[in-house]
Parts: C-alpha cells; sequence; structure tokens
C-alpha cells in the first residue's frame, strides 16, 4: 500500500500539518523536524507534488535559465545557486537557451506552469517573445545581463571597469595594437567592448572590436581570418571563456604561440586556464558571491513584493599569467 502523510505523521508523532510545513521548507521545533525526517526515511514517504501544487500557489521550486550552459561561467554560477537553493530546501529547474530568444520565452512560460517560487535568468539580447517577460507572475532576477528599460532585479559584473582593466594591463605588457573579440548575442559583451573602446581611445590607441556571433564553428573562422591577416594584432582580448576556447583552436591550427607570436587575454577563470602554456590572463569573476546574492535578493521579492528593484554591480579580480607577458623578439642571426 502507498504510503500517506497520515503514516509519516503517526510514526513521528506529529500532525499532518506539521509533516507538511517540514516538507515545504518552513520552520517548525527541530526535534519534531528531525523525528519527521527519520519517518520520511524509514517509510520512503514520495511527497505527490501534483496535489501539493493544486493546493499551493508555489512549489518551493526555482527556476535557473540560462544562456549557454556550455559557459563554464554559467555552469558554476549555475551550482553556487543549486548549491544554496538546496541548503533552504528548494528544488532547481536549470534549463537552457543557447542565446535563443524563442527558446527562452517557452521556458518562461515553463515556469509559470510549474508554479515556480522564482526564476533566475540570464537574458539573451534578443526579445521578440516580450509577453513572457512582460508579467510574471513570480519574482525574476536577473545575472550577467541586464534588460534595458526594465525595473528588475539584477546581479552583474561591473563588465565596463574589467574590461578597461585587462586593456591597461595589456598595454602596461608592451601591447599596442589590441584586437577585441566580444559576443554580439549578449549585453555582457557590449558592455565589455564599450570598456575596451574607452580604454584604447584613452590611451591613444585604435580600437578595433569585432562582434562574434554565438556560433563555434563562425568565431573560429572569424578569428583565423584575423589572424592570417597582413596586420596581425600584437595581442588578443575576448570577452568570454567560450570564445577563448575558439582562440585556442585558430592559434593551434595557425601553429601560433602565446604568448611568443601573440598575447592572450580575457573573462572567466576556469581551472583548465592556468594549464594552457604559461597559463591565461583573466577577469575572474565572482560567481560564489553572484549566485548568494540572486539567491537572497529572490527571497526578499518574495517577502517585499512591492519593493523598488535593486541592482547590484560586482567587481571581477584581475589574474595576470603568462599568456599577456611581453613578446620576445626574435633573435637576429649574426
Amino acid at each position: 500500500m502507498a504510503v500517506g502523510i497520515k503514516d509519516v505523521a503517526r510514526i513521528a508523532q506529529v500532525s499532518p500539518a506539521t509533516v507538511s510545513r517540514v516538507l515545504s521548507g518552513r520552520s517548525v521545533d527541530p526535534a519534531m523536524h528531525e523525528r519527521v525526517l527519520a519517518a520520511v526515511k524509514s517509510t520512503g514517504y514520495r511527497p505527490n507534488l501534483a496535489a501539493r501544487r493544486l493546493r499551493s500557489q508555489h512549489t518551493n521550486t526555482i527556476g535557473l535559465i540560462v544562456a549557454d550552459i556550455r559557459n563554464p561561467f554559467f555552469t558554476a554560477v549555475s551550482r553556487a545557486i543549486e548549491s544554496l537553493a538546496a541548503a533552504r530546501g528548494m528544488r532547481v529547474i536549470l534549463c537552457n537557451t543557447d542565446e535563443d530568444p524563442a527558446k527562452e520565452a517557452a521556458y518562461l512560460e515553463l515556469m509559470h506552469e510549474e508554479r515556480v517560487t522564482g526564476v533566475i535568468l540570464a537574458p539573451c539580447r534578443q526579445h521578440p517573445h516580450k509577453s513572457a517577460l512582460s508579467t510574471p507572475d513570480y519574482p525574476l532576477i536577473l545575472i550577467d545581463r541586464s534588460l534595458p528599460g526594465r525595473a528588475l532585479d539584477s546581479v552583474l559584473l561591473d563588465n565596463d571597469a574589467m574590461a578597461e582593466q585587462l586593456v591597461r594591463h595589456l598595454h602596461e605588457q608592451g601591447h599596442r595594437r589590441i584586437t577585441g573579440l566580444f559576443g554580439s548575442a549578449s549585453s555582457t559583451g557590449i558592455e565589455r567592448r564599450a570598456g575596451f573602446e574607452r580604454a584604447m581611445h584613452d590611451l591613444g590607441l585604435d580600437a578595433e572590436a569585432i562582434a562574434v556571433p554565438h556560433d563555434t564553428a563562425t568565431a573560429q573562422r572569424m578569428v583565423n581570418e584575423r589572424l592570417t591577416a597582413a596586420d596581425r594584432p600584437d595581442a588578443l582580448l575576448a570577452s568570454n571563456g567560450v570564445l577563448l576556447l575558439s582562440v585556442l583552436g585558430a592559434l593551434r591550427d595557425l601553429g601560433l604561440s602565446v604568448p611568443g607570436d601573440i598575447a592572450l587575454a580575457g573573462f572567466d577563470n576556469n581551472d583548465w586556464m592556468e594549464f594552457v602554456g604559461a597559463g591565461l590572463s583573466v577577469i575572474e569573476q565572482p560567481v560564489e558571491e553572484i549566485g548568494r546574492t540572486a539567491m537572497t535578493m529572490l527571497l526578499d521579492r518574495l517577502d517585499h513584493a512591492e519593493a523598488p528593484a535593486r541592482k547590484v554591480v560586482l567587481a571581477g579580480r584581475l589574474i595576470a599569467r603568462g599568456s599577456s607577458a611581453p613578446r620576445t623578439p626574435t633573435p637576429t642571426p649574426a
């Protein structure tokens, strides 16, 4: 016979209402909490989620919609958010849009159907399906990207300032012909491009910025074309970890070394980056703080639905490694 909530309550010597409170993550007496969990484990009880959804306005579940799960930045942020949600007794539905606004709209509609507690979203740049974001019936927190003209809680990196810091670092290492590669599918790429161009102009340098679409094969082809041109740059700056991989693929195909032939720097500090050659110079994003802040904002929004929207802008950290070192001149034969 199926085990019901009354069976769990009888074994734990509490009321069915107390069992419900424990399973929904609400506060109860610690001793009762432990007895309920022990009873659930001993009976193998599994809540009827469909019935619970019919009785409740939401499901104690968070929707997390990211733009590209291949990007290690989103993988790291997703892990941080899932860990924090689990510690609060909440579950996470993870969705990946691949920078496709139609998929984003479909997932936002799914969140509505699932009656989620709230959604944390890294939005696409283009939004032909604006209705999906117009009047969500759940708290909506933006991470990594902004939506101009929308008053929504958001957690962002100071992209403009971090790109400027990376340019100035390359300049201090003696690099003058610096080409920037920026993702064209997100507000993040636009903001980092703005910081790159301002820093280059302030330093009296030509600011060559290339917008790269969200397609690995196209990105690598564009990088190959730039690196085989007669006026090859001294250094490349890539605006995210996926672009850095495309650059490394192009450099391998062309037999070019870093930093011997060209310097390289970018964003996101993934584990493998310190092991590529002499290590890649990057702006490390505070992924744990981004996840923690997004979760806190979501929970605050549940308690204060009418409060003004907040925008939290965080700083990254420059990690200088060998990839941005000054080029070593090739010795002239005697």
